[in-house]
């Protein structure tokens, strides 16, 4: 049977937002566990949205006990602020895969265990499989390169063309096979050779850097003045993206240097709360492993008016054009 879903980092995030009260938004609602625990500790209603269908219906056994205070919306939250009318008082987002999800190897998010080479958090659009057998090796290369920050790209690329001219790659283990045959075997306490190949296809395949930039700043726009917006992230890209959105809206961004002038002072959007990124206790590493490369970042809105974020200022990768170099 598959490992009961755990929360990561929720002591830590009750914590930072606590008292809850008012109207929240939980844009990645997977398993429910911040849903429920904002609801219990006073929301007065949460708004849970997530991509994937399958999670709603997993929630009925237990949603019904809230009433109208849970509306869950089939979305995404990068378009966060169209879902409700009135100003937010917190906005939750949990990013990147589930345990629940890695734990479904029908859904293909996991190398440890043999499904179709899928990786979509929803059910529309080109799977991973689509990118594998798809891409030339440049293309696939830049996204191992830049997503998954791979330093083996080019090599892993090359390869998968290779046996991809041979066959069909469909499934999750003839794609770790691949990789492998690629890297040295890895030392103790070294993740999987397909880790970061993994995490850069699942990432191109759902978007998930353009949907974050997006969402921050819907939540930006719905949250009212006070209100908090806490983002848990799991590897270092969305950990900066975060980082940086946060400094910027927050007016700590460039000061200037001989080469470029300061940036014009503009009214703080946010405040920062946690001055540094809040990690996994011991206790929590005990539970639950998994939360090892897990950080939290929380901050405050001002009344100040949102505005646009210019996606350069946040570190999101981009991939080069076809034909460009790296």
């Amino acid at each position: 049977m598959p490992e009961p879903h755990i929360p990561v980092l929720l002591r830590p995030l009750m914590a930072e937002v606590s008292p809850v009260s008012g109207v929240w938004l939980d844009g990645t609602f997977g398993a429910g566990s911040y849903t429920r625990a904002l609801l219990d500790a006073g929301a007065d209603q949460v708004i849970a949205v997530d991509r994937d269908p399958s999670v709603f219906e997993m929630a009925r056994s237990w949603a019904d006990d809230y009433g109208d205070r849970l509306r869950m919306v089939a979305g995404t939250f990068d378009q966060l602020d169209e879902y409700t009318d009135e100003k937010l008082d917190g906005v939750v987002l949990d990013l990147g895969v589930s345990s629940m999800q890695l734990d479904q190897p029908e859904r293909g998010f996991s190398f440890m265990a043999d499904g179709p080479l899928d990786m979509r958090m929803g059910d529309t659009g080109p799977n991973a499989a689509d990118l594998v057998n798809g891409l030339d090796e440049q293309e696939l290369a830049d996204i191992l390169f830049y997503f998954g920050e791979e330093r083996a790209s080019r090599r892993i690329a090359r390869t998968i063309v290779q046996e991809a001219e041979k066959r069909y790659i469909g499934t999750t283990l003839e794609l770790v096979e691949i990789i492998e045959r690629c890297l040295p075997r890895p030392k103790p306490g070294q993740s999987h050779p397909a880790t970061r190949s993994f995490q850069a296809l699942r990432i191109a395949v759902n978007g998930e850097y353009e949907q974050l930039a997006d969402g921050l700043s819907a939540a930006e726009r719905a949250l009212k003045p006070g209100g908090l917006l806490a983002v848990v992230t799991f590897h270092s890209i969305e950990d900066r993206m975060v980082k940086r959105f946060f400094q910027d809206r927050a007016g700590q961004g460039g000061q200037g240097n001989r080469y470029a002038p300061a940036e014009a002072q503009r009214a703080a959007r946010f405040r920062i709360k946690t001055r540094r990124a809040v990690g996994p206790d011991d206790q929590e590493l005990a539970e639950n492993p998994r939360s090892r490369s897990a950080k939290l970042r929380v901050a405050s809105r001002t009344c100040a008016e949102a505005g646009a974020v210019e996606r350069s200022i946040l570190g999101m990768p981009i991939l080069p054009k076809k034909g460009a170099r790296r």
